[in-house]
């Protein structure tokens, strides 16, 4: 008899200490100084896009569908690693305090005037999809960079220490588990399950932090919090090019839900087995990709992406024994994402059912719930925006950001820069201008000097 998911839940992600719901965003009490952010100084655009350029040739490849420069630096590669170097480079030509947490976490620290005070953090990451462009990520730590060179060069002290954070695995596209590096430095992955994380050959976190000796001993986030945390980010979205809003003020994050699904169906000959007759694990996992396509139609705001698609053996004329994908469901609303996981799930048992096939694996990778950015924080980015004389508007972020794993811990937020090419990302086609650049980072510099205080 067919194995079928009959349970009514799915395997949780056994990393996750906690369940989605019961977490909630940092709701302490901080102070974003108006005169201090009005006295920050003007970044400086050209050494901001020259260090894009320079990142974005590290891990470089022609693509051949666009014919255009794109970047693939999955976490943790070789090529990564030379992205690491570079940045952590320019870090300590910049006299920064470099270090790294287990997780390979890298943190580089300019001293304030008080030193018992707790940190202003600016960061992302410099990890990329395999199909990625320059901005994504490292718009974030290099403008963080850049506000720290800034401030250099105008000799101006900050009360608070401030902090540029660059993360491990943001993407998830190699290990499984987006947000991968601040969800362990804020608590909500054990160390020991975020290291025996496998990519698809096999090879753990631990190997590759053992082999390129990326991990250090720096504290914990969630053991020494820092007071808040801004980031800039590209929005990887159509919004804010649509509706001619250079930059966004972004209230929040929209709640991910991951998923990996493995079927199992009978090899047969195809021409010589009728159709009533087989077990189609091919056939299956396309009628769920259809169906949760349907779901997204009747449920507004809902997300569905299978991102990996494959069956076994593979071949012209045998019907697939099995076929494996991934799950991408996202909403704003918890309570709605719960309800579509639980329609899934009917979906898939249904399937099941239908086409003789059984289920061999079905594990959730990740869960995030939505998370809303700290009110103070969202309304200081705002303030700063239009004090620049930038049109701009509000808007909840489609993608997931390190920004939503800080949240959970100290007061976040973040700056939204319009993207070009209809705003794609994840792709070489991915496209920021120059100015647009500047002026995400001019806001963050503003912000972070209100709550650093100069």
């Amino acid at each position: 008899m067919p194995q079928h998911f009959l349970s009514g839940t799915f395997i949780r992600m056994s990393a996750e200490i906690a369940p989605a719901a019961s977490r909630k965003g940092s709701d302490a009490s901080i102070t974003v100084d108006p005169d201090s952010s009005s006295r920050a100084p003007q970044v400086n655009p050209t050494r901001l896009w020259e260090r894009l350029v320079q990142l974005g040739e590290v891990g470089a490849y022609n693509d051949e569908r666009t014919k255009l420069r794109g970047v693939r630096r999955l976490a943790l590669t070789d090529d990564e690693v030379r992205g690491r170097n570079l940045v952590m480079g320019w870090m300590r030509e910049q006299g920064l305090e470099v270090s790294v947490d287990p997780i390979g976490n890298v943190y580089a620290r300019r001293e304030g005037t008080d030193q018992s005070l707790a940190p202003v953090m600016m960061g992302s990451h410099i990890d990329s999809v395999g199909t990625a462009g320059r901005f994504d990520g490292c718009l974030g730590v290099l403008g963080g960079l850049e506000i720290l060179a800034t401030l250099d060069d105008h000799k101006i002290a900050t009360k608070r220490p401030m902090v540029v954070a660059f993360f491990t695995d943001e993407e998830g596209v190699r290990f499984g588990t987006d947000m991968l590096g601040s969800a362990t430095a804020v608590g909500r992955l054990p160390l020991a399950d975020a290291l025996n994380l496998r990519d698809r050959d096999g090879v753990s976190v631990k190997d590759e932090l053992d082999r390129h000796n990326q991990s250090g001993d720096a504290a914990w986030l969630y053991k020494q919090p820092p007071y808040a945390y801004l980031e800039c980010h590209i929005e990887q979205g159509p919004v804010l090019l649509t509706e001619n809003y250079p930059l966004g003020v972004v209230t929040g994050v929209q709640g991910i839900s991951w998923w990996r699904i493995k079927l199992g169906g009978a090899a047969a000959h195809a021409g010589c087995t009728p159709m009533a007759s087989r077990k189609d694990a091919g056939l299956a996992l396309s009628l769920m990709r259809t169906r949760l396509h349907q779901l997204t139609a009747e449920t507004p705001g809902l997300l569905c992406n299978f991102g990996l698609l494959s069956t076994t053996p593979g071949l012209t004329n045998v019907v697939p024994d099995t076929a494996s994908g991934t799950i991408d469901l996202r909403h704003p609303k918890e309570d709605v994402l719960r309800e579509a996981e639980l329609r899934a799930q009917k979906i898939i048992e249904e399937t099941l059912v239908e086409t003789g096939c059984e289920l061999l694996d079905l594990t959730q990778t990740a869960r995030t719930a939505p998370v809303e950015f700290h009110a103070d924080v969202v309304n200081a980015v705002e303030r700063e925006i239009t004090a620049l004389q930038i049109p701009t508007r509000r808007l909840v972020s489609g993608a997931g950001h390190d920004a939503q794993e800080l949240a959970s811990i100290i007061p976040s937020g973040m700056v939204f820069v319009r993207g070009q090419n209809d705003g794609v990302s994840h792709s070489p086609r991915e496209y920021s201008t120059q100015e647009d650049c500047a002026n995400g980072v001019q806001v963050m510099c503003r912000v972070v000097c209100g709550l650093a205080g100069i």
